[in-house]
């Protein structure tokens, strides 16, 4: 609700948005930006600018405790937002402003009127545009996706005992494009109109001068001083309302926290480092005990070659199937000999892309170095299949 406040000295200021939205939006601002620079870098691991983030923040685990952290904080401030707007409309019959509705059409036909020089001023917008109300829906559908996709992702094994396999690959899929979206969305539209083409800094001073508030909101302008836009509220009617709204929302609270304990808690199965054991002083007798000698048994022959099926291709499903399974990140498969002949070159381990990016090290599904030697091994053979 806007306040109309002026001094002798001052121009002629109106309240747009109080504490309480100001901190929600900055809270929600900061759990984005972080969600969105621990995000990306997962979506595209083999980007150089990926690598150098890893390596600047510790690796991916570092990035992912991160991104969880910061994904509960979403949620917490989406559940504040909708606590916040559910008193707004049911105890201080605040109108629901940022829903599209028919005046919303017609401020776009005006508009394109406008644009094309049929008209002298855009339409008369009241206290949100229809630009701003499509980009809350927006972020409303998001937060949606992101949170269902997320729960699915971060507990998988609970979420295939009720959906087919290939929910998780379409989970992330999802997830990964909706991130993508909602970036590009926030850098190309938001911060253009907000920031770049009128310099709108309410959200952080909570304020709007009169000449903004008639060219970006001429009908909230007229509402307000014309003194249509204030509805008061008899304290009994007052105390009514927050005696249904505040059961409510305690249940509303009740069921978002024990959603949030098994959105979090309820399953672990990340990759963790385990912390390293306990170490003592080896112990070396004065006297060597002798040992009986063993009888000498002789040499096992080999029942595995150097081939994809025997070797080479279960290492790639051990090693590199996260991301070049069936999602082939980077356009890279790896899961079938001949997905993976477009990466190796037979007989020439030294031009094969797979063991040049390899060689390059730091890769997240790095060969040890008696790996990588048998597959070199098995390239310059030939990389026989069979």
């Amino acid at each position: 609700m806007s306040d109309m406040t002026s001094t002798p000295t001052k121009k002629k200021v109106f309240v747009r948005f109080d504490l309480l939205q100001r901190v929600q939006h900055f809270i929600f601002l900061i759990s984005f930006s972080l969600l969105g620079f621990t995000g990306l870098p997962q979506r595209y691991p083999l980007s150089p600018i990926s690598t150098a983030f890893f390596e600047l923040t510790g690796g991916v685990e570092v990035a992912r405790n991160i991104h969880h952290a910061s994904a509960i904080v979403m949620m917490i401030v989406s559940l504040v937002h909708v606590l916040e707007v559910m008193y707004r409309v049911m105890v201080l019959s605040t109108p629901i402003s940022m829903i599209p509705w028919i005046s919303d059409a017609l401020h776009v036909y005006e508009d394109v009127q406008y644009y094309l020089g049929f008209r002298r001023h855009k339409g008369y917008y009241g206290r949100y545009s229809y630009a701003e109300k499509i980009e809350y829906l927006a972020l409303i559908w998001g937060t949606v996706v992101m949170g269902l996709t997320g729960f699915m992702m971060w507990n998988p094994i609970s979420t295939l005992r009720y959906l087919p396999g290939e929910a998780i690959p379409a989970a992330k899929a999802a997830h990964g494009g909706e991130a993508v979206l909602a970036v590009a969305a926030i850098i190309i539209w938001h911060f253009y109109h907000v920031h770049i083409k009128h310099l709108n800094l309410s959200m952080f001073t909570g304020k709007l001068s009169r000449e903004e508030m008639l060219h970006e909101h001429p009908a909230e302008l007229a509402a307000i001083e014309s003194g249509k836009h204030e509805v008061q509220i008899a304290p009994t009617v007052l105390r009514k309302r927050q005696m249904i709204y505040f059961p409510l929302a305690f249940v509303l609270v009740a069921a978002f926290s024990v959603g949030f304990y098994y959105f979090v808690a309820f399953e672990t199965t990340a990759v963790v480092t385990l912390p390293q054991g306990e170490t003592v002083p080896a112990f070396y007798p004065l006297t060597p005990t002798p040992l009986p000698t063993p009888t000498p048994t002789p040499e096992p022959v080999a029942v595995t070659t150097l081939t994809w099926e025997a070797f080479a291709g279960p290492l790639a499903q051990k090693k590199c199937s996260m991301c070049h399974g069936a999602t082939a990140m980077g356009n890279v498969n790896l899961t079938t000999y001949a997905d993976a002949m477009k990466v190796i070159t037979p007989k020439d381990s030294a031009n094969s892309k797979l063991v040049i990016k390899q060689n390059a090290g730091g890769h997240p599904g790095q060969f040890t170095a008696d790996e990588l030697t048998q597959i070199k091994a098995w390239i310059d053979a030939g990389a026989p299949e069979k």
